[in-house]
């Protein structure tokens, strides 16, 4: 079997292990059993596995390291999503992770594998432009940052359907501040610990779980369980933290971009399509961390701006790679 032929057998076989992965994460939501949590994350780890081999496959067949077209990336992206999906899994302990982390990735892989047009998933030679060490340095820094705010983003809209779209105000998930302990001193209208609702006695004030529901005279507030606002308490906290890794990974691989493009074009930034709105992902992410970290923002609003991010980061890497017109166009569509 030559290198391509393995290719075209690994891209197939990640995206059915892909398929299953996700049932299995799917299944293990619905019945929590611990045989079903690990082998899901086992699934995960053999779609990881079989991303790596079809990288390694491609860089042995092409001769440099394989994220320089839309299919390479693409797997790239997907294989930096199953990734930091351990990461968010491992710090989270919760199966809801990888029910909203596998159908990301298999549709990444789908679109990779069974849409692309077959010479767009052929590797090429490398244009004089990208014969540099900063194609590895930059884009692999930019792909990687793009998969952890996707994984971060995407817990946040998980968190967003636990809480039912719920304003809620949730303990220890921020540093800074906090709107809830801002509420506890200024004697506001959220309900404090010693306060909680008929809903949430007997849930341990102490534990650093705690969520609370704000208080509103307009609209009936529909209580939640505890055991969904300790859901929602770990998907925030660990939704910023995944945010937090990927802001840095994303201004470094601007700062990068930034040096190759003034070593290749003589400047350091000429507003192409896609350094506007990396640019734009970036001012999203730094408001999100700002409002966190200053603001003491937790619950919907941040979850809100993180949301908005993840669509924001496809317009930024898809969007204007198919749709626009730069330097960064793969030129598919115009």
């Amino acid at each position: 079997m030559n290198l391509v032929s393995l290719e075209n057998f690994l891209d197939n076989t990640a995206f059915l292990v892909l398929l299953l992965t996700m049932f299995a994460y799917w299944v293990a939501v619905v019945f929590p059993k611990p045989w079903l949590m690990q082998g899901a994350s086992g699934a995960m780890a053999i779609a990881n596995l079989t991303i790596t081999a079809l990288l390694g496959a491609r860089w042995l067949e092409a001769g440099y390291f394989p994220i320089s077209n839309l299919y390479e990336s693409l797997f790239f992206l997907a294989w930096g999503i199953t990734a930091v999906h351990f990461i968010a899994e491992r710090m989270s302990q919760s199966r809801f992770v990888g029910a909203v982390t596998s159908p990301i990735a298999l549709g990444i892989v789908a679109f990779a594998a069974l849409t692309l047009p077959v010479d767009m998933q052929q590797s090429a030679p490398l244009v004089p432009a990208l014969k540099s060490n900063w194609l590895m340095m930059h884009v692999s820094v930019m792909m990687v940052s793009y998969a952890t705010l996707m994984v971060g983003s995407l817990l946040a809209i998980a968190f967003l359907f636990v809480t039912r779209g719920q304003a809620v105000e949730l303990r220890g998930s921020s540093v800074g501040t906090g709107g809830f302990r801002q509420g506890l001193v200024k004697g506001n209208n959220l309900n404090t610990v010693s306060g909680l609702s008929p809903a949430l006695e007997g849930v341990n004030s102490n534990s650093g779980n705690v969520a609370v529901l704000e208080k509103t005279t307009a609209v009936p507030t529909i209580t939640l369980s505890p055991q969904r606002l300790t859901l929602a308490d770990t998907l925030d906290n660990i939704s910023y933290r995944i945010i937090g890794l990927g802001f840095p990974l994303l201004t470094i691989g601007i700062i990068a971009g930034a040096v190759w493009a003034n070593e290749a074009w003589g400047s350091y930034w000429s507003w192409d399509p896609k350094e506007t709105w990396a640019l734009i992902t970036w001012l999203v992410f730094a408001a999100y961390l700002h409002a966190r970290i200053t603001k003491g923002w937790q619950g919907r609003k941040p979850a809100i701006l993180a949301a908005s991010g993840f669509t924001v980061v496809w317009i930024c890497y898809l969007g204007v790679n198919l749709l626009g017109k730069g330097l960064h166009s793969y030129g598919w569509f115009l």
